[in-house]
């Protein structure tokens, strides 16, 4: 067995071995240390004596460096003995508890006391079971900083006291909107990364779609769980057509949809229907929005008018000027470029995305299909120059090319 097979079996049990820990240490930052020994370790004897049970092997060789770390705790040798009772003796983990230890665990990662960044960074190592390695490179960010944000969140954990269990049910709602917008995040980077030379980055996309599911089976009440989990399997079905074979990106209009992935369509057709059955909430809508693109022939066959009263009920639950910006986009399909730029103007007056290219980026495309030229020009060079996205930027100069 070598580095592949021990990536392979860490990324399936790393939550489950961290909580089960976390519960019996009652100490996160021990638990995530100790595990993450555990895999340094099958790196380097897997190869050599490959376990019979090899998820097995890493709770308890986990569970004993948890142990060996608490010996060395003299204020904490009550703990030790409680938890060294029988030392070769896997931790007997309750199945009936193990969802609500990994839910727990979740909501430990994306505690409100932790900053956003620290909150992505340990969701992704703790929960998503990647190395800061694998975090720096799917966030353009130095391996330092992802290190340094792991380590200031379990400081910051520990100096809170957060104990390792579930929210009150008075809280779970409004605690679970911060783990719902964690997972989120960490979508829209895999789906239009920020920065770098790449627009897609699908192994971020996939692993945040995985979270999801866990949530989604751990939360089977909660439509917004349903409806993030739909948006994110609409979004990401429409990725293989996304790019040429030079990564090059396909605008929406250009895509051969015959290339969109159908077996997402039908699995976030279908989540869309949980999260519809109790009304949809901000998420469910994004979705209700991607799942008529999705059942659309073509963009002059797509249903614009229906995609307007979608956006302006996400106004009304989740107002953003993102979302006035999308709902312009669309009320200018629907009705025309005229009233799309009324809209993106009413966003220029009043400074509300200061910063972004995508309102210059918009208000160019609108430009053009008006015939203002110069303007357009001048609107699309300034995203360009915003843009901070190499792909992105290409295909606004691009366009700003094709007015010539």
């Amino acid at each position: 067995m070598g580095p592949a097979d021990v990536e392979a079996v860490w990324r399936i049990e790393s939550a489950r071995i961290v909580a089960a820990l976390t519960r019996f240490t009652g100490d996160f930052g021990l638990a995530e240390d100790a595990a993450q020994e555990a895999v340094a370790e099958a790196l380097v004897s897997w190869p050599l004596d490959p376990p019979a049970n090899p998820a097995g092997w890493l709770r308890a060789t986990a569970r004993r460096r948890a142990i060996d770390a608490i010996r060395r705790r003299a204020a904490l040798r009550d703990r030790y003995a409680l938890l060294a009772a029988d030392p070769e003796t896997d931790e007997a983990v309750d199945p009936d508890r193990i969802d609500d230890d990994v839910l727990a665990l979740m909501f430990i990662s994306c505690h409100p006391v932790l900053s956003p960044e620290a909150r992505v960074a340990l969701t992704l190592r703790v929960v998503g079971g990647l190395t800061s390695e694998e975090i720096a490179r799917a966030f353009l960010v130095p391996v330092p900083t992802v290190q340094a944000r792991i380590t200031r969140g379990k400081k910051t954990i520990a100096a809170a006291g957060v104990p390792f269990e579930l929210p009150p049910p008075a809280e779970r709602r409004e605690r679970l909107g911060g783990v719902l917008s964690v997972v989120y995040v960490i979508f829209t980077e895999g789906s239009t990364a920020t920065s770098g030379e790449e627009l897609l980055r699908p192994d971020v996309a996939y692993e945040a779609i995985r979270l999801a599911r866990t949530l989604a089976a751990l939360l089977p009440d909660e439509p917004e769980v349903h409806g993030l989990l739909a948006l994110c399997e609409l979004t990401a079905a429409r990725f293989p057509a996304r790019t040429d074979a030079e990564g090059v990106p396909v605008l929406l209009a250009d895509q051969d949809r015959r290339r969109w992935d159908f077996s997402a369509i039908r699995r976030g057709l279908a989540e869309l229907a949980k999260a519809s059955a109790r009304g949809l909430g901000p998420y469910g809508l994004q979705a209700a929005i991607a799942a008529t693109h999705a059942s659309a022939a073509s963009v002059e066959a797509t249903d614009w008018d229906r995609i307007v009263v979608l956006y302006e009920a996400l106004g009304r639950v989740a107002p953003s000027p993102v979302v006035e910006l999308n709902r312009a986009v669309a009320v200018s399909m629907a009705s025309g470029p005229e009233e799309g730029l009324a809209l993106v103007d009413e966003l220029v007056a009043t400074d509300r995305l200061p910063g972004s290219h995508l309102v210059p980026t918009v208000r160019g495309e609108l430009l053009t299909r008006l015939g203002r030229l110069p303007e357009a020009r001048a609107e699309l060079e300034l995203a360009a120059r915003l843009c901070a996205n190499q792909r992105e930027r290409s295909v606004l100069l691009r366009k700003v090319a094709a007015l010539d």
